[in-house]
């Protein structure tokens, strides 16, 4: 993958070959602008390659249009970025509940999307914020809600870009104790990019990524 700033061309991922099965818990370690939040974007169809491919069971998905990707986006994955990005003036239930707007009407009962989103916030011990607006939550509160609303559509994947970066110590190992329940339970495959190493060791497998490659640990 190539970007061009000006008159220089930035290679940010090159050459990364990566196969992930079901049930994978992936987690990618490397310094900054190694290419690891680029990497996830390939995966996740929001940026398109310059060159290769990237296959969700067996089709590419740089073939697909427009509306192709926002389906593959919306039904397939899950998303956790660098920051909470939740909405201002919706309340942490409507921002959990945003996920579901999009799906098929036929996808899921109303009333069940709710509960969905009543126990996913229990899950990660907010179930008394469910009315509060964001501005009411501290950055770690924030942070689990953007947790919670990654799960809303069962996604098979989760792609987390430094997940628990804004989390104290007990919180992040109480988020990790989800991620892992939710790979055993649900199945769900993960890929984690971390700075925290301790974190890290505690997936099934560990990437390194320098200099836009990738390597097994």
């Amino acid at each position: 993958m190539r970007y061009t700033v000006g008159s220089q061309e930035i290679t940010a991922v090159r050459g990364a070959a990566l196969a992930i099965e079901q049930g994978d818990f992936i987690s990618i370690v490397g310094h900054s602008g190694s290419g690891k939040t680029t990497l996830l974007s390939l995966i996740g169809g929001i940026i398109r390659p310059t060159g290769g491919q990237v296959l969700y069971e067996g089709a590419d998905i740089c073939a697909m249009d427009d509306d192709g990707l926002s389906h593959y986006r919306n039904e397939q994955i899950g998303f956790m970025f660098q920051f909470a990005s939740l909405l201002p003036r919706l309340t942490v239930r409507e921002n959990l509940l945003l996920p579901a707007v999009f799906r098929p009407r036929q996808a899921e009962p109303a009333d069940a999307v709710s509960r969905k989103a009543a126990e996913l916030l229990r899950m990660v011990g907010l179930e008394d914020k469910i009315n509060a607006y964001p501005a009411q939550l501290s950055g770690g509160q924030q942070r689990r809600v953007a947790i919670a609303r990654a799960f809303m559509n069962r996604p098979a994947l989760i792609l987390a870009d430094e997940p628990t970066g804004d989390l104290d110590e007990a919180t992040e190992q109480e988020m990790m104790d989800f991620f892992t329940a939710m790979n055993r339970t649900e199945g769900t495959t993960f890929v984690m990019v971390t700075h925290n190493t301790d974190l890290a060791c505690r997936t099934k497998r560990r990437l390194i990524m320098q200099q836009g490659a990738l390597r097994e640990e």
